[in-house]
């Protein structure tokens, strides 16, 4: 008789399968069976706030296979992910198949031979605690997210939506621009200078920069975190230089330094996400979906599937013992003894993290990312090689550095200049990994050895222009950052967040920066009037706090959802009733009707930007506004995006424009030739091998459809991606989302493949693009 083990990925089963071998039968759950209903709010408000779970329309033949499977074994282990959300899977699944047999809960860090097998040494129970708390999050945004959305609806255009932590950070980027937007520059100026120094024939040069005049700091830092500049023009920059360079100058003090720079701590889902951007240019959902196909395991011929590192959401830089050991090892014999630190490095994590699982490492000494490459794909390779010298570095011997600064002062004493360099006396963890420096950095400097009191003579003095600068925009690293920083959010949560503002078109990206769209400021604007509490930065990190006291047992969770709702449904309320609906004011245009000659404005409808007359309703005149228009003047900013498709009426290029339905191909020699023809995914139609077309109903939803129409009635709600099918070879599969998940079904009718993605995955090449 067998043993059942249910994860949540296949790539996982196989992995596991392996490992405990022929006395043990593993499923595969593809996600979450379960969930609240799309099509109701699903919580009795009234009795508690209890959840209407239902099975995931199109997992009725998973949790029907499951229970047959699950029919005559000795005994269940339930080995979900070990998170709250993998507890939650964990619970639904025992829910359906309790027949009797003894069901018990496994979890294990790393996917590995030893971790999996003490695992099931010592099975355990479902924590309950982890359950509720996970369910209150989810009731809490279903809440929130069904209950703004109306309002928005009203308040702003139809179709928009609000989540309970993702509007935070919408709020964290329209703030930050409106810093920028509101940031008076102030000019200052710099002046460097190169002094020589010269000993019989040799000479050296020293490049510095002046720190003090006439005992007046250039840039002085006030306590509000501003600066005051002493020079603030090239008038006075200029006088200044002018007497700077008549002066004589000597070496008047040096101060050395040693210092010692630790390593950084090995990987949290955090600090990894913001590596991988930095480094690797990875969004924070393309490196969790790469991290999850590393920890469920990767084919490595005549091993199997292996998996590589161990699990990657966790906000603890703790690491085990053994790993530690396996690390000295390897550093011993690759570095030498001098790299190894005489005890191993213990890393304090962060002020609230759960601690529950380690940091993220390597799980293999034997497998360098050198060992392992050809088994990898060039993404995987890169995200693994950052893993494993992140790891084996915070593992390693501090670096011993030397910072000297050299101060030159007048004769006369009227300025001071500073030369600062650093030399690196051994380079410990940084021989391994290192963070990259601005050119100007010490670190980047070597100083010639010069005696102190020794005369120099001025070779260049150089004013230099500057201008204060705005605070940043976000990137994706740096929001993460502070998402952790502010207490938003948890390692499960921070590439969801991201994802969603993205899609729901809050925001956009500009050069790797999030830039608030039009819409995201309305949005957050209507938020913020109506439901200060809710999106404010404090409150969310306290709604976090909450969770976590759910889970340590330390409040229950009907009392945190019943507080939370009681004074959000009393704003929600006041909000209905007073919130006036948020039109944008029109733009101006230079452009002029071709109808009636009166100006045309830039307006807000339901799909968007438009350009209308002025002259309405006399004059009805309007059109869409075209990607390649000014939107703030209406005016054409670049020619018509082309696409290497010939007109079949005239020969001329065809090109890209949008109407209210999407975007379209249209001739170029418009209005000569008004010939048009919709634009193809590439992908063919399942039924008769028509491309398959992005379209838009007349209230702006889009779908895909055949581009054989009305011959082919073939339509999808769901982006078709271009990828094979692996049971039914199908050319076609979808990306489909329910209840906030996303699976890749086959389109190919009576072939029931379907595949949950992790969430992550929606950025790679089979996604919404």
């Amino acid at each position: 008789m067998k043993n059942l083990v249910v994860v949540e990925s296949p790539a996982k089963a196989k992995t596991i399968n392996k490992i405990l071998g022929k006395d043990y039968e593993v499923f595969a759950s593809v996600g979450h069976i379960k969930d609240l209903p799309e099509d109701e709010l699903g919580v009795d408000v009234e009795n508690n706030f209890k959840p209407k779970y239902i099975i995931i329309p199109g997992k009725e033949k998973i949790v029907k296979d499951l229970k047959k499977t699950a029919k005559g074994k000795k005994s269940i282990y339930l080995a979900t992910d070990p998170d709250r959300e993998g507890e939650a899977i964990a619970w639904h699944i025992a829910e359906e198949i309790k027949n009797g047999v003894p069901i018990y809960r496994v979890a294990f860090n790393e996917i590995t031979e030893k971790a999996v097998k003490e695992a099931f040494k010592t099975p355990g129970q479902l924590d309950i605690k982890k359950v509720e708390a996970q369910q209150a999050r989810r009731i809490l945004d279903r809440l929130v997210g069904y209950s703004l959305s109306p309002l928005l609806w009203k308040k702003v255009k139809r179709g928009l939506s609000a989540g309970r932590v993702q509007s935070v950070a919408l709020r964290l980027v329209v703030e930050r621009e409106r810093e920028i937007e509101g940031f008076k520059s102030e000019e200052y100026w710099t002046i460097e200078g190169i002094f020589e120094y010269k000993k019989q024939e040799q000479s050296s040069s020293v490049p510095a920069r002046l720190y003090k005049y006439k005992d007046k700091l250039i840039i002085e830092r006030t306590k509000d975190g501003t600066n005051n500049f002493l020079l603030r023009d090239g008038k006075t920059a200029n006088s200044v230089l002018e007497e700077l360079k008549t002066k004589e100058y000597t070496l008047t003090e040096q101060e050395r330094r040693k210092r010692k720079r630790n390593p950084p701590p090995p990987f949290i889902t955090s600090t990894l996400q913001q590596e991988a951007a930095k480094r690797l240019g990875f969004t924070a959902k393309k490196t969790m979906l790469l991290a999850q196909q590393l920890y469920e395991g990767i084919e490595i011929p005549g091993e199997g599937s292996v998996g590589l590192i161990t699990y990657m959401r966790t906000d603890s830089v703790r690491v085990a013992p053994e790993a530690q050991q396996w690390a000295r090892n390897f550093i011993q014999e690759k570095f030498g003894k001098e790299y190894l630190p005489p005890e191993p490095p213990q890393y304090k994590s962060k002020k609230g993290a759960q601690e529950a699982h380690e940091a993220i490492r390597p799980t293999y000494e034997e497998k360098t990312p050198e060992k392992v490459k050809k088994f990898l794909s060039k993404d995987h390779y890169s995200l693994y090689k950052l893993i494993w010298d992140r790891f084996i570095a915070s593992q390693m011997a501090p670096a011993q550095l030397e910072s000297t600064t050299y101060i030159i002062r007048d004769i006369e004493g009227i300025s001071e200049f500073r030369a600062t360099g650093t030399v690196i006396k051994f380079p410990g963890f940084m021989s391994l990994y290192r963070e990259e420096l601005p050119e100007d950095s010490e670190e980047t400097v070597q100083l010639p050895d010069i005696p102190q009191g020794s005369s120099l003579m001025v070779l260049e003095l150089n004013g230099s222009q500057h201008f204060t600068q705005p605070p940043p925009r976000y990137t994706e690293a740096t929001l993460v950052k502070t998402l952790e920083e502010k207490g938003i959010g948890r390692p499960s949560t921070y590439a969801t967040i991201l994802s969603t503002i993205q899609e729901r078109r809050y925001v956009t990206k500009v050069d790797g920066k999030f830039v608030p769209s039009e819409l995201g400021i309305l949005v957050n604007d209507l938020l913020v009037e109506g439901f200060p509490e809710l999106i404010d930065v404090g409150f969310t990190a306290k709604m976090e706090e909450e969770l976590d006291e759910i889970e340590e047992g330390k409040t229950k969770w009907i009392k945190v959802v019943k507080e939370f709702y009681g004074s959000f449904k009393k704003d929600l309320d006041e909000a209905l009733k007073n919130l006036q609906k948020i039109k944008p004011k029109d733009i101006p245009t230079k452009l002029l009707c071709e109808k009636c000659g009166l100006p045309m404005v830039i307006r807000w409808g339901r799909h968007g930007r438009f350009i209308a007359c002025t002259g309405y309703p006399k004059c009805k005149n309007t059109r869409p506004l075209e990607e390649n228009e000014d939107n703030q003047s209406g005016e054409q900013k670049k020619v018509s995006q082309e696409t290497g498709e010939i007109c079949d009426k005239c020969g001329s290029p065809m090109v890209i424009k949008r109407s209210r339905y999407g975007k379209f191909l249209a001739c170029s020699r418009y209005p000569e030739c008004k010939n048009t023809r919709p634009i193809s995914s590439g992908i063919k139609c399942p039924l008769d091998g028509g491309d398959l077309i992005e379209r838009r109903t007349k209230k702006g939803r889009t779908f895909w459809s055949c581009s054989n129409y009305p011959k082919c009635k073939f339509a999808t709600w769901y982006k078709p991606v271009n990828e094979q099918c692996p049971e039914c070879g199908s050319p076609v599969l979808v990306l489909k989302s329910q209840n906030g998940k996303k699976f890749l079904q086959c389109l190919k009718e009576g072939c029931k493949f379907q595949k949950e993605l992790a969430d992550a995955e929606s950025q790679g090449p089979t996604a919404w693009g």
